[in-house]
Protein backbone atom coordinates (compact mmCIF):
# COMPACT_ATOMS: atom_id res chain seq x y z
CA UNK A 1 0.00 0.00 0.00
CA UNK A 2 1.19 3.50 -0.82
CA UNK A 3 1.73 5.65 2.24
CA UNK A 4 0.46 9.18 2.60
CA UNK A 5 3.82 10.75 3.56
CA UNK A 6 5.31 11.88 0.25
CA UNK A 7 8.76 12.39 1.73
CA UNK A 8 9.05 9.06 3.50
CA UNK A 9 10.31 7.10 0.47
CA UNK A 10 7.70 4.46 1.33
CA UNK A 11 5.99 4.65 -2.04
CA UNK A 12 6.19 1.46 -4.05
CA UNK A 13 8.50 1.64 -7.07
CA UNK A 14 6.85 2.93 -10.20
CA UNK A 15 6.33 0.72 -13.24
CA UNK A 16 4.87 3.37 -15.55
CA UNK A 17 6.80 5.03 -18.37
CA UNK A 18 6.85 8.79 -19.01
CA UNK A 19 7.09 10.67 -22.30
CA UNK A 20 8.73 14.08 -21.84
CA UNK A 21 8.08 16.55 -24.68
CA UNK A 22 10.81 19.17 -24.96
CA UNK A 23 12.04 21.93 -27.24
CA UNK A 24 14.09 25.02 -26.38
CA UNK A 25 13.22 26.02 -22.79
CA UNK A 26 15.94 24.88 -20.43
CA UNK A 27 14.60 26.60 -17.30
CA UNK A 28 11.14 25.02 -17.33
CA UNK A 29 12.53 21.69 -18.53
CA UNK A 30 14.84 21.56 -15.51
CA UNK A 31 11.93 21.94 -13.08
CA UNK A 32 9.81 19.27 -14.74
CA UNK A 33 12.77 16.93 -15.05
CA UNK A 34 13.61 17.25 -11.33
CA UNK A 35 10.11 16.07 -10.47
CA UNK A 36 10.54 13.08 -12.80
CA UNK A 37 13.97 12.42 -11.28
CA UNK A 38 12.59 12.49 -7.75
CA UNK A 39 9.92 9.92 -8.68
CA UNK A 40 12.60 7.66 -10.23
CA UNK A 41 10.63 6.89 -13.36
CA UNK A 42 11.67 3.43 -14.66
CA UNK A 43 11.42 4.24 -18.38
CA UNK A 44 11.82 7.72 -19.80
CA UNK A 45 11.07 8.66 -23.40
CA UNK A 46 12.47 12.05 -24.41
CA UNK A 47 11.24 13.76 -27.55
CA UNK A 48 12.90 16.95 -28.71
CA UNK A 49 11.81 18.93 -31.75
CA UNK A 50 14.49 20.30 -34.04
CA UNK A 51 15.43 24.00 -34.19
CA UNK A 52 13.67 26.33 -36.60
CA UNK A 53 16.05 27.47 -39.31
CA UNK A 54 14.70 31.01 -39.22
CA UNK A 55 15.25 31.48 -35.47
CA UNK A 56 18.72 32.72 -34.58
CA UNK A 57 20.68 30.55 -32.11
CA UNK A 58 17.76 28.21 -31.49
CA UNK A 59 19.95 25.23 -32.33
CA UNK A 60 22.13 26.15 -29.33
CA UNK A 61 19.11 26.27 -26.99
CA UNK A 62 17.76 22.95 -28.25
CA UNK A 63 21.15 21.31 -27.80
CA UNK A 64 21.45 22.68 -24.25
CA UNK A 65 18.14 21.08 -23.29
CA UNK A 66 19.12 17.72 -24.76
CA UNK A 67 22.55 17.71 -23.14
CA UNK A 68 21.12 18.63 -19.75
CA UNK A 69 18.58 15.82 -19.80
CA UNK A 70 20.96 13.09 -20.93
CA UNK A 71 23.69 14.10 -18.50
CA UNK A 72 21.42 14.23 -15.44
CA UNK A 73 19.73 10.83 -15.55
CA UNK A 74 21.44 9.42 -12.47
CA UNK A 75 18.99 6.73 -11.31
CA UNK A 76 18.29 3.27 -12.82
CA UNK A 77 16.21 4.19 -15.86
CA UNK A 78 15.72 2.89 -19.38
CA UNK A 79 15.99 5.90 -21.69
CA UNK A 80 14.79 6.24 -25.26
CA UNK A 81 15.23 9.42 -27.27
CA UNK A 82 13.84 10.88 -30.46
CA UNK A 83 15.78 14.03 -31.31
CA UNK A 84 14.56 15.63 -34.52
CA UNK A 85 17.11 17.28 -36.78
CA UNK A 86 14.48 19.50 -38.40
CA UNK A 87 11.52 21.26 -36.79
CA UNK A 88 8.24 19.39 -37.22
CA UNK A 89 6.11 21.90 -35.34
CA UNK A 90 3.53 21.32 -32.64
CA UNK A 91 0.88 19.38 -34.54
CA UNK A 92 3.01 16.87 -36.42
CA UNK A 93 5.83 16.79 -33.88
CA UNK A 94 3.85 16.12 -30.72
CA UNK A 95 1.29 13.77 -32.26
CA UNK A 96 4.04 11.68 -33.91
CA UNK A 97 5.98 11.55 -30.63
CA UNK A 98 2.91 10.20 -28.83
CA UNK A 99 2.53 7.66 -31.67
CA UNK A 100 6.14 6.60 -30.99
CA UNK A 101 5.50 6.36 -27.25
CA UNK A 102 2.46 4.11 -27.58
CA UNK A 103 4.17 1.94 -30.17
CA UNK A 104 6.47 0.97 -27.31
CA UNK A 105 4.15 1.21 -24.28
CA UNK A 106 0.66 -0.13 -23.63
CA UNK A 107 -0.02 2.82 -21.33
CA UNK A 108 1.86 5.75 -19.89
CA UNK A 109 2.20 9.37 -18.79
CA UNK A 110 2.77 12.40 -21.05
CA UNK A 111 4.38 15.59 -19.75
CA UNK A 112 5.34 18.73 -21.64
CA UNK A 113 8.38 20.77 -20.68
CA UNK A 114 6.32 23.39 -18.84
CA UNK A 115 3.86 21.11 -17.00
CA UNK A 116 5.19 20.67 -13.47
CA UNK A 117 3.65 17.68 -11.63
CA UNK A 118 3.31 17.00 -7.93
CA UNK A 119 4.85 13.73 -6.76
CA UNK A 120 1.51 12.04 -6.15
CA UNK A 121 0.61 12.65 -9.80
CA UNK A 122 2.81 9.73 -10.91
CA UNK A 123 1.34 7.19 -8.48
CA UNK A 124 -2.20 8.43 -9.10
CA UNK A 125 -1.71 7.92 -12.85
CA UNK A 126 -0.18 4.48 -12.40
CA UNK A 127 -2.97 3.18 -10.17
CA UNK A 128 -5.78 4.56 -12.32
CA UNK A 129 -4.11 3.44 -15.59
CA UNK A 130 -4.02 -0.11 -14.28
CA UNK A 131 -7.56 0.05 -12.91
CA UNK A 132 -9.14 1.13 -16.23
CA UNK A 133 -6.75 -0.41 -18.77
CA UNK A 134 -9.48 -2.70 -20.12
CA UNK A 135 -12.38 -0.26 -19.76
CA UNK A 136 -12.73 1.26 -23.21
CA UNK A 137 -15.16 3.86 -21.97
CA UNK A 138 -12.26 5.69 -20.32
CA UNK A 139 -9.75 7.36 -22.67
CA UNK A 140 -7.72 9.80 -20.57
CA UNK A 141 -6.51 10.57 -17.04
CA UNK A 142 -5.86 14.28 -16.48
CA UNK A 143 -3.52 15.73 -13.88
CA UNK A 144 -4.98 19.20 -13.74
CA UNK A 145 -8.18 20.16 -11.94
CA UNK A 146 -9.25 23.79 -12.25
CA UNK A 147 -12.04 23.82 -9.65
CA UNK A 148 -12.29 21.34 -6.80
CA UNK A 149 -15.71 19.90 -6.08
CA UNK A 150 -17.33 21.78 -3.18
CA UNK A 151 -18.28 19.60 -0.24
CA UNK A 152 -16.79 16.41 -1.65
CA UNK A 153 -18.56 14.43 1.05
CA UNK A 154 -17.57 11.04 -0.37
CA UNK A 155 -13.94 12.16 -0.48
CA UNK A 156 -13.23 10.52 -3.82
CA UNK A 157 -9.68 10.90 -5.15
CA UNK A 158 -10.90 11.68 -8.66
CA UNK A 159 -14.07 12.33 -10.66
CA UNK A 160 -15.29 11.42 -14.13
CA UNK A 161 -15.69 14.19 -16.70
CA UNK A 162 -16.40 14.80 -20.38
CA UNK A 163 -12.94 15.79 -21.64
CA UNK A 164 -10.13 16.69 -19.20
CA UNK A 165 -7.04 18.82 -19.85
CA UNK A 166 -3.71 17.79 -21.42
CA UNK A 167 -1.24 19.66 -19.17
CA UNK A 168 0.07 16.45 -17.62
CA UNK A 169 -2.02 13.41 -18.54
CA UNK A 170 -1.97 9.67 -19.07
CA UNK A 171 -3.63 7.26 -21.45
CA UNK A 172 -3.54 3.90 -23.16
CA UNK A 173 -2.47 2.70 -26.58
CA UNK A 174 -6.00 1.46 -27.25
CA UNK A 175 -7.32 5.01 -26.75
CA UNK A 176 -4.62 6.83 -28.72
CA UNK A 177 -5.18 4.48 -31.69
CA UNK A 178 -8.50 6.32 -32.18
CA UNK A 179 -6.76 9.72 -32.51
CA UNK A 180 -7.82 11.75 -35.56
CA UNK A 181 -4.95 14.13 -36.32
CA UNK A 182 -6.90 15.72 -39.17
CA UNK A 183 -10.35 15.30 -37.59
CA UNK A 184 -11.19 13.16 -40.60
CA UNK A 185 -14.73 12.37 -39.49
CA UNK A 186 -15.72 15.96 -38.60
CA UNK A 187 -17.75 16.68 -41.75
CA UNK A 188 -19.62 13.40 -41.42
CA UNK A 189 -20.25 13.99 -37.70
CA UNK A 190 -21.84 17.38 -38.46
CA UNK A 191 -23.85 15.94 -41.33
CA UNK A 192 -25.31 13.28 -39.06
CA UNK A 193 -25.92 15.78 -36.21
CA UNK A 194 -23.77 13.64 -33.95
CA UNK A 195 -23.18 16.46 -31.49
CA UNK A 196 -26.91 16.70 -30.75
CA UNK A 197 -26.66 13.24 -29.22
CA UNK A 198 -23.37 13.83 -27.42
CA UNK A 199 -24.40 17.07 -25.71
CA UNK A 200 -27.99 16.39 -24.70
CA UNK A 201 -29.43 19.41 -22.81
CA UNK A 202 -26.07 21.19 -23.05
CA UNK A 203 -26.62 23.58 -25.95
CA UNK A 204 -24.14 26.07 -24.52
CA UNK A 205 -21.36 23.49 -24.45
CA UNK A 206 -22.27 22.03 -27.82
CA UNK A 207 -22.01 25.45 -29.44
CA UNK A 208 -18.69 26.15 -27.72
CA UNK A 209 -17.14 22.84 -28.80
CA UNK A 210 -18.45 23.08 -32.35
CA UNK A 211 -17.06 26.60 -32.72
CA UNK A 212 -13.74 25.35 -31.35
CA UNK A 213 -13.59 22.44 -33.77
CA UNK A 214 -14.59 24.64 -36.71
CA UNK A 215 -11.71 27.01 -35.95
CA UNK A 216 -9.14 24.24 -35.73
CA UNK A 217 -10.38 21.91 -38.45
CA UNK A 218 -7.74 21.74 -41.16
CA UNK A 219 -5.21 23.89 -39.30
CA UNK A 220 -1.61 22.93 -38.57
CA UNK A 221 -0.97 24.87 -35.35
CA UNK A 222 -1.93 22.35 -32.67
CA UNK A 223 -2.68 18.71 -31.87
CA UNK A 224 -4.72 18.87 -28.66
CA UNK A 225 -8.07 20.08 -30.00
CA UNK A 226 -8.01 17.06 -32.31
CA UNK A 227 -7.50 14.84 -29.24
CA UNK A 228 -10.47 16.50 -27.51
CA UNK A 229 -12.50 15.94 -30.68
CA UNK A 230 -11.49 12.27 -30.75
CA UNK A 231 -12.60 11.76 -27.17
CA UNK A 232 -15.92 13.53 -27.71
CA UNK A 233 -16.96 11.72 -30.90
CA UNK A 234 -16.14 8.43 -29.19
CA UNK A 235 -18.40 9.50 -26.31
CA UNK A 236 -15.62 8.73 -23.84
CA UNK A 237 -15.50 9.17 -20.09
CA UNK A 238 -12.37 10.84 -18.74
CA UNK A 239 -10.83 11.36 -15.32
CA UNK A 240 -9.74 14.44 -13.36
CA UNK A 241 -8.23 14.35 -9.85
CA UNK A 242 -10.10 15.84 -6.92
CA UNK A 243 -7.09 18.15 -6.33
CA UNK A 244 -4.89 19.93 -8.83
CA UNK A 245 -1.69 17.93 -9.48
CA UNK A 246 -0.16 20.04 -12.29
CA UNK A 247 0.84 23.66 -12.67
CA UNK A 248 1.83 25.21 -15.98
CA UNK A 249 5.08 27.12 -15.44
CA UNK A 250 5.35 28.30 -19.03
CA UNK A 251 2.91 31.21 -18.91
CA UNK A 252 4.60 34.46 -19.79
CA UNK A 253 7.71 32.68 -21.05
CA UNK A 254 9.19 34.49 -24.05
CA UNK A 255 9.72 31.18 -25.87
CA UNK A 256 6.27 29.76 -25.21
CA UNK A 257 4.12 28.93 -28.22
CA UNK A 258 0.56 28.93 -26.87
CA UNK A 259 0.95 30.20 -23.29
CA UNK A 260 2.93 33.39 -23.74
CA UNK A 261 0.60 35.60 -21.76
CA UNK A 262 1.73 35.89 -18.15
CA UNK A 263 -1.54 37.48 -17.05
CA UNK A 264 -3.41 34.19 -16.91
CA UNK A 265 -5.54 32.41 -14.29
CA UNK A 266 -3.62 29.19 -14.90
CA UNK A 267 -0.39 30.87 -13.79
CA UNK A 268 -1.75 31.20 -10.25
CA UNK A 269 -2.99 27.67 -9.70
CA UNK A 270 -1.67 25.80 -6.65
CA UNK A 271 0.12 22.47 -6.81
CA UNK A 272 -1.40 19.93 -4.43
CA UNK A 273 -0.99 16.30 -3.42
CA UNK A 274 -3.46 13.44 -3.24
CA UNK A 275 -3.71 11.20 -0.19
CA UNK A 276 -3.20 7.47 -0.49
CA UNK A 277 -4.62 4.91 -0.73
CA UNK A 278 -6.83 6.39 -3.42
CA UNK A 279 -10.57 6.32 -2.90
CA UNK A 280 -12.18 5.25 -6.15
CA UNK A 281 -15.71 6.30 -7.17
CA UNK A 282 -18.16 3.42 -7.05
CA UNK A 283 -19.77 4.16 -10.43
CA UNK A 284 -18.14 5.02 -13.77
CA UNK A 285 -20.35 7.97 -14.65
CA UNK A 286 -19.67 11.63 -15.37
CA UNK A 287 -19.99 13.85 -12.30
CA UNK A 288 -22.11 16.53 -13.96
CA UNK A 289 -21.67 19.28 -11.39
CA UNK A 290 -17.89 18.82 -11.12
CA UNK A 291 -17.58 18.60 -14.90
CA UNK A 292 -19.58 21.79 -15.45
CA UNK A 293 -17.61 23.79 -12.87
CA UNK A 294 -14.38 22.91 -14.65
CA UNK A 295 -15.84 23.56 -18.08
CA UNK A 296 -16.94 27.05 -16.98
CA UNK A 297 -13.48 27.79 -15.58
CA UNK A 298 -11.81 26.85 -18.85
CA UNK A 299 -14.25 28.77 -21.03
CA UNK A 300 -14.53 31.92 -18.90
CA UNK A 301 -13.29 35.05 -20.67
CA UNK A 302 -13.27 38.66 -19.67
CA UNK A 303 -14.73 41.16 -22.14
CA UNK A 304 -11.42 41.80 -23.92
CA UNK A 305 -10.82 38.14 -24.62
CA UNK A 306 -14.47 37.65 -25.59
CA UNK A 307 -14.05 40.28 -28.30
CA UNK A 308 -10.89 38.56 -29.51
CA UNK A 309 -12.55 35.14 -29.74
CA UNK A 310 -15.56 36.59 -31.54
CA UNK A 311 -13.33 38.23 -34.14
CA UNK A 312 -11.23 35.08 -34.41
CA UNK A 313 -14.30 32.99 -35.19
CA UNK A 314 -15.51 35.36 -37.92
CA UNK A 315 -12.29 36.25 -39.74
CA UNK A 316 -10.37 34.01 -42.20
CA UNK A 317 -7.82 31.68 -40.68
CA UNK A 318 -4.86 33.37 -42.37
CA UNK A 319 -5.01 36.25 -39.91
CA UNK A 320 -5.15 34.04 -36.79
CA UNK A 321 -1.53 34.71 -35.92
CA UNK A 322 -2.10 38.47 -36.03
CA UNK A 323 -5.12 38.10 -33.77
CA UNK A 324 -3.08 36.03 -31.34
CA UNK A 325 -0.55 38.83 -31.08
CA UNK A 326 -3.37 41.34 -30.45
CA UNK A 327 -4.85 39.10 -27.74
CA UNK A 328 -1.54 38.89 -25.92
CA UNK A 329 -1.35 42.67 -25.81
CA UNK A 330 -4.74 42.98 -24.13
Amino acid sequence: MIKNDLNSNQFKSLNTAVLLLTFNRLDTTKEVFQSIRKAKIPRLYIWSDGPRSEVNQEDVKVREVRNYLISNIDWPCEVKTRFNEVNLGIKKGISSSIDWFFENEEMGIILEDDCLPSQSFFWYCEEVLERFKNDHRVMQIAGMTYVEKPNNALDYSYHFCKVGGIWGWASWRRAWELYENEMESFSKAKEENLFDNLFIDQNERKKYMLDLFERHYGTSGTWDFQWSYTKIVNNSINIMPSKNLIVNIGHGHDQATNTNSGNNRYSNMKLKELSFPLKHPKFVAIDVSFDYLNYKYVTYRNWKHSIYYYIDSKFPKWISMLLKKIKNLL
